[in-house]
């Protein structure tokens, strides 16, 4: 996804509908108001529908927890930055990640919007419902907060400066992969799949641009 120019202002017009345009957009307080009683009550009534231990449940929703990280690396390495050839594929990656390296600061895009992402999560629900069975009633919370931890850090990413140093190289790796080379720097919510694979930047001789990293932030009281 290469653009002639990156956007510092406004969002990408994704349809020309405005009812369609309006769903594209969300806040991560709505997404995470409408996740939390949603997820919460999966795992009671995993709890109570099926008997599932307290220790059975923490430990699959920490396990999905961090599957996420390993389906948000491969997930952003080959479907977000997939290159297709046909015009309506290409749409289809514009629409889901495209306009985020199109339009950096447009911050109503980072996390999915509620009706689409109500669906989406409706049939993930299920595909792991028909491979996990009741055990899905802990893993799906666990991946869908994974999920929340990586838009929220994704937002955190372009919003502010890393608030603790060891955090900084995670920070850095994301502004590299936005203006210097979208093939490295595939983790947001962290770094490690990206040294396990090979695609990790390398830190230490990549010298930071000041200016091109303020163009990837949101711009103050807006």
């Amino acid at each position: 996804m290469k653009f002639e120019k990156i956007h510092n202002k406004g969002q990408a017009q994704l349809f020309e509908n405005n009812y369609l345009e309006m769903l594209t957009k969300g806040h991560p307080a709505v997404i995470w108001g409408m996740y939390i009683p949603l997820l919460s009550y999966c795992m009671y009534y995993g709890i109570t529908r099926y008997d599932l231990s307290a220790l059975a449940v923490i430990s699959i929703f920490i396990g999905a927890v961090l599957f996420w990280t390993l389906f948000e690396y491969f997930a952003h390495r080959y479907l977000f930055h997939w290159t297709a050839e046909q015009e309506s594929l290409k749409r289809i990656v514009y629409i889901f990640h495209g306009n985020h390296h199109h339009y950096p600061r447009d911050k109503q895009r980072l996390f999915m919007p509620p009706v689409p992402s109500i669906l989406l999560a409706s049939v993930i629900f299920f595909v792991q419902y028909l491979l996990l069975g009741k055990y899905t009633f802990a893993f799906f919370p666990g991946f869908m907060i994974g999920y929340l931890l990586y838009a929220s850090m994704h937002y955190l990413i372009h919003a502010v400066a890393p608030p603790f140093k060891f955090m900084k190289p995670l920070w850095r790796n994301h502004h590299l992969h936005h203006y210097k080379n979208e093939d490295l720097g595939f983790g947001v919510s962290n770094t490690f799949w990206d040294r396990i694979f090979g695609t990790m930047f390398d830190l230490k001789n990549e010298k930071e641009d000041k200016e091109k990293v303020k163009d990837l932030m949101f711009e103050k009281g807006k």
